[in-house]
């Protein structure tokens, strides 16, 4: 279908100008719809296949509160005779125009349209009925189309046009994204002015299971987003793009795919509906359909077809079945899990600790982007429990900072802090990401480099300050020894202005070190390479430690998002965050 009742009086005031419905919004009752043919007045309609090849339709489907979609003229006077109301569906629209390579003459299209339009009224009691058309062939045949292809979709349009012209709503359901560039972009908006068009979005039932509540969840939404988006982005309204859910369970048509327990399989269903529940509400989409009820041989049937519907409609609406009684004890009746329920103001949760919009706006006054902010709190969220930092480390290396950077002086440390548009606890947070990647760089491996690596920095960096001192405790700018030459690029900073021959305590972020220095500085091109091996050995293995503290961060980071949930689920951007490069007076 379209969207919701909104999308069928959408179509139905398109093509006949008859009357106007409510705001969508989600129904509460299970009462059956005062709208045209019986239907809900509210959107999304949601629209399940319940024909006579649905062994269970009287015990699932024959109720007040359902819409039921059936391709005779038997079965839906029972049905709405129950309480439900009916619409047509119609399992054989090749008959009708043909295909992309057989397509039919243009001169028998106005016939056949006219030939199910009887139908469906005699199937539905209903003069204006809503007609499902399943379903047209070559979706994402890209253009210019064959000339074939072409007088196929001709057809597909003339038919369409003629039963909105005799009072229908037709919903053309289409099992491929479509191809909407060009030419076909413009096919796709001329149907949506007189029909309905519905995306079929099936998955695999086993692959689902195994990712879980959240990833699945999100799987689904992400998907259905797209599947309708396709059309949306072409100017179609909302209210006439649906969603075709499948629950079929023959091997290789995308849904059970022998997934077991029943539990697990029926845990899949919940999480379908849930995510097409939020979804057509948050996009105001008209219509949620569901297929795949119907037994046509052995490899289509299933006893536990009635016990997933009911599980289907459970999620939809309480009043309209038991689903975990039906389901059973193993059944996992949450309605929460993977599902974005978020606290006001938190824009995701990682393993459930919140990622604020606050503390995102607040950070993005500093970097001056909020995606960038976004990920480097997401990164900080992924990496913290894997090196605690404690505060008094914090105040420590702010201490260190602070005497270093700024003689000491509070104030002008604080009065940076505010030039760069942070908070004293943002600082404090950035040293502490900086004593974190520390902490977890130590304990990552790096390979002896190679005497090629070693020779190539002795070249690269000829003209870096290399200062001979002695150190205690051993510091890992000396590759962990208490003497030997610090290189300007590893070492601190403050170490090359230290007096010569005199022991002095060097203040760092990682605690206080004492340092004699045994000679000036001297450029590292001057030295000779083998008393500066091992000093360079040691800076190429602080880089390779940078290198796989980033992998690791990624990685980190990657693992996260399987516990990460977020508004719309618009996702952090993985990133290896350096938020000091912003405040680089607390760098180090």
């Amino acid at each position: 279908m379209g969207r919701g009742l909104r999308g069928l009086v959408a179509g139905l005031a398109a093509v006949l100008g008859t009357m106007a419905l409510a705001a969508a919004q989600p129904a509460t009752s299970a009462s059956r719809g005062s709208g045209p043919c019986g239907l809900p007045t509210t959107a999304p309609v949601w629209i399940d296949f319940a024909d006579g090849s649905v062994p269970f339709w009287q015990q699932i489907f024959a109720r007040p509160g359902i819409v039921a979609a059936a391709s005779n003229t038997t079965v839906p006077t029972q049905l709405r005779a129950a309480g439900a109301a009916t619409v047509y569906f119609d399992l054989k629209f090749p008959l009708r125009v043909g295909t992309p390579a057989k397509p039919f003459a243009p001169e028998d299209i106005q016939a056949k349209a006219d030939k199910i339009f009887e139908l469906a009224v005699a199937s539905t009691g209903c003069q204006t009925p809503v007609i499902a058309e399943n379903e047209l062939f070559g979706a994402d045949l890209v253009t210019p189309w064959s000339p074939t292809n072409t007088q196929y979709r001709a057809d597909v349009l003339a038919y369409l046009t003629r039963l909105a012209e005799r009072g229908a709503v037709p919903y053309l359901l289409i099992s491929k994204p479509p191809f909407t560039d060009g030419d076909a972009g413009a096919w796709w908006l001329q149907v949506a002015r007189v029909a309905n068009i519905v995306p079929e979005v099936y998955f695999n039932g086993p692959q689902l299971s195994k990712k879980g509540p959240i990833l699945s969840s999100r799987r689904l939404r992400v998907a259905f987003r797209k599947a309708a988006a396709n059309l949306t982005d072409l100017g179609i309204p909302p209210s006439k793009v649906g969603l075709m859910l499948g629950f079929q369970v023959a091997a290789g048509a995308g849904g059970r795919e022998h997934l077991q327990p029943s539990a697990a399989w029926f845990r899949v269903v919940k999480w379908q509906a849930l995510a097409a529940k939020q979804v057509a509400a948050e996009a105001g989409l008209g219509t949620v359909w569901s297929w795949g009820w119907g037994t046509w041989g052995a490899a289509s049937a299933d006893p536990d077809k009635p016990a997933a519907a009911c599980v289907y409609l459970w999620v939809r609406n309480p009043a309209l079945c038991d689903g975990p009684a039906t389901a059973g004890a193993d059944f996992n009746a949450s309605l929460t899990e993977g599902q974005i329920k978020l606290p006001a103001g938190t824009r995701c949760t990682v393993a459930g600790q919140p990622l604020t919009e606050r503390a995102i706006s607040g950070l993005s006054a500093v970097t001056g982007d909020q995606e960038l902010a976004q990920s480097a709190l997401f990164g900080r969220l992924a990496s913290v429990r894997w090196a605690p930092i404690t505060t008094q480390q914090i105040l420590g290396a702010e201490a260190a900072i602070v005497a270093n950077q700024f003689r000491g002086s509070r104030s002008a440390y604080l009065s940076a802090i505010a030039q760069a548009h942070a908070t004293l606890v943002q600082a404090r947070a950035v040293i502490g990401d900086q004593l974190r990647r520390a902490a977890i760089s130590a304990t990552l491996a790096a390979p002896n480099p190679s005497a090629s690596q070693i020779a190539d920095f002795y070249t690269s960096y000829a003209t870096t300050e290399a200062r001979p001192v002695q150190a205690k405790p051993a510091p890992v700018w000396l590759g962990n020894r208490t003497s030997g030459y610090a290189l300007e690029p590893v070492a601190p900073l403050q170490l090359f202005s230290l007096p010569t021959g005199k022991q002095s305590k060097l203040r760092t972020p990682f605690g206080t070190v004492l340092v004699k220095p045994t000679d000036d500085a001297q450029q590292l091109g001057e030295l000779p390479l083998g008393l500066v091996r091992g000093s360079i050995s040691a800076a190429l293995k602080k880089f390779a430690r940078d290198d796989a503290y980033a992998r690791w961060m990624l990685n980190r980071e990657t693992a996260a998002l399987a516990t990460t949930i977020c508004q719309r689920d618009a996702l952090p951007t993985l990133s290896v965050p350096e938020l000091e490069l912003y405040l680089p007076f607390v760098a180090f």
